[in-house]
């Protein structure tokens, strides 16, 4: 039995199907589909039949594709005791984060880790909560978030760790009537209109908790995923937004406000499959992503957003 088969029928059980594992692992589909066959020959067993128009793992698949996690963090957890024996953690953590936790957090990890033999790579990207689960094939440490719980749906699974927990602020015109507020209650936002996010991300929760609490609905004009671009809109007088308190320096013409009554405070959460996080240079990468995230709350956590 070879962990690499293993890890792809953990990577099919997790993925769905042969055409996405290929893309993530750069290969073609013929070329998993081979790994695949091989793996059965070696194996004994069958591991994939066909369902609808493409293929699932059987039940003797679905079995080692769980055993993937286990046999990963043991061989993980003795390579995590050689480096803590050489006394310094070593080796190449790759990271993906959401862009507003990457512009928080990355400018103070890589001054925690220069001169270090930890290697870092970077990424960011822009997805629905649900997806962060399954980038933690892809990448060491995965930072997610999540406004309903500290933990992103679908990555119960997971090791995780929250890093920081910020406010969510509403954006809005500087000459907008609700801008002469300190705060905001949701039974203010009724008959507002909003440059929202997609449908699956997470800031739409507060919105749909205002709506639950005020029993309205809040008529979303657009619904996009750059908060620069969704600010700049905010600016014209397109709408009202909500926008993250570490990385939201308004432009004129833009206040914030924070909203009281519902929650509007994210969790911003660091993601690793159990084998990934038994390496000794993960965990001193994820200590130091805590260390950032504490000091971005002392920063701006409980303190107001400016006024103009």
């Amino acid at each position: 039995m070879e962990f690499r088969h293993l890890e792809l029928l953990r990577d099919l059980s997790m993925r769905g199907t042969l055409a996405a594992v290929a893309a993530a692992t750069h290969r073609t589909p013929s070329a998993v589909s081979q790994q695949l066959k091989t793996a059965e020959r070696e194996l004994g067993v069958r591991l994939v039949e066909p369902f609808s128009r493409g293929l699932r793992l059987t039940a003797a698949g679905q079995i080692l594709a769980d055993g993937a996690d286990d046999v990963g963090r043991a061989l993980a957890a003795v390579q995590g005791k050689l480096e803590a024996s050489l006394g310094e953690p070593s080796g190449t953590v790759s990271i993906g984060a959401l862009p507003s936790a990457s512009e928080a957090l990355f400018p103070g990890l890589l001054q925690r880790t220069a001169g270090s033999a930890i290697t870092l790579e970077l990424d960011d990207f822009d997805l629905a909560e649900s997806e962060y689960a399954t980038r933690t094939l892809d990448a060491d440490i995965v930072i997610g978030h999540s406004l309903t719980g500290d933990v992103p749906r679908g990555a119960e699974h997971l090791q995780s760790r929250v890093l920081a927990r910020e406010p969510i602020d509403v954006a809005l015109p500087a000459t907008h009537p609700l801008a002469a507020l300190d705060r905001l209650a949701p039974g203010d936002l009724v008959g507002t209109a909003w440059v929202g996010v997609p449908l699956g991300y997470p800031f739409d929760s507060i919105l749909i908790a205002v709506e639950n609490a005020t029993s309205t609905n809040l008529d979303r004009l657009q619904r996009l995923r750059d908060n620069r671009l969704v600010e700049a809109l905010v600016a014209t007088g397109a709408g009202l937004a909500l926008l993250p308190r570490f990385t939201t320096r308004p432009r004129p013409g833009v206040v914030l406000r924070p909203l009281d009554g519902v929650r509007s405070v994210r969790s911003i959460v660091a993601l690793a499959r159990p084998d990934r996080h038994a390496r000794y240079a993960v965990r001193t990468v994820l200590d130091h992503l805590t260390s950032a995230g504490a000091e971005l709350e002392a920063q701006f956590g409980e303190v107001e957003p400016p006024r103009p």
